[in-house]
């Protein structure tokens, strides 16, 4: 049986109760063409231990397995794309690190199995370091972290730039809401007209995708 309770002091406390995988299948199935999309975004705030985080990344190595399993500098670079569009928040911090890890290892086993002998720890490094960075332990409605030091939340955007390099911008996650009292600006269009650009707190230089768990960002 698929446990969807953890205890009952969580559903007292939290409202913990997990989606069980029909359902997750089902409602990402509403929005099946942008799950198999590498680079869509998603954003889950209260991602649990991740099962819907979890669906989502199947989906998308899935694409990349696809297209890319033949070339493994190919694989690595989408597969962290895949997994750095993927966000989550949670307030209890053991979901929050069983959803990193839960995630982490499905990108593992995968790369693991493809490339037994040429695997890069650089490559597996980057991934968990994205994963610290997007999945944050906090509160979505207070929008602060609940850690020691409560802060803004903020999120880093990764987007790739010239192939093998990654541009790093990080928002505040307020500053992403304030698209909801803009609700007459869209945040794209194809259609040429203005849009809700948020601000960046911060951009970064670019860097290679598998130097990112290398570098000391507070020097950048």
């Amino acid at each position: 049986m698929e446990k969807h309770v953890i205890s009952k002091e969580r559903i007292a406390n939290h409202g913990e109760v997990y989606t069980r995988t029909r359902e997750v299948k089902a409602m990402l199935d509403l929005v099946k063409q942008e799950t198999e999309r590498i680079e869509s975004r998603f954003l889950e705030p209260a991602c649990g231990s991740g099962n819907f985080l979890a669906e989502v990344l199947e989906r998308k190595l899935a694409i990349v397995e696809k297209r890319y399993k033949k070339s493994q500098l190919e694989f690595e670079r989408n597969a962290v794309l895949s997994v750095s569009s993927i966000y989550g928040i949670d307030i209890l911090q053991d979901n929050v690190y069983m959803c990193r890890n839960r995630l982490f290892k499905i990108f593992d086993l995968k790369y693991s199995q493809f490339y037994k002998k040429t695997a890069k720890n650089e490559c597996r490094n980057a991934i968990q370091y994205i994963l610290k960075r997007n999945i944050i332990w906090g509160d979505a409605l207070t929008l602060q972290t609940v850690d020691e030091n409560p802060h803004p939340i903020i999120f880093s955007e990764w987007s790739p730039v010239n192939g093998s390099m990654l541009k790093r911008r990080d928002f505040s996650f307020q500053g992403l809401l304030q698209h909801e009292s803009m609700r007459e600006l869209p945040m794209f269009s194809d259609l040429g007209e203005d849009v809700f650009i948020p601000t960046p707190e911060k951009e970064y230089p670019l860097i290679h995708f598998l130097e990112i768990a290398n570098v000391d960002w507070s020097k950048l």
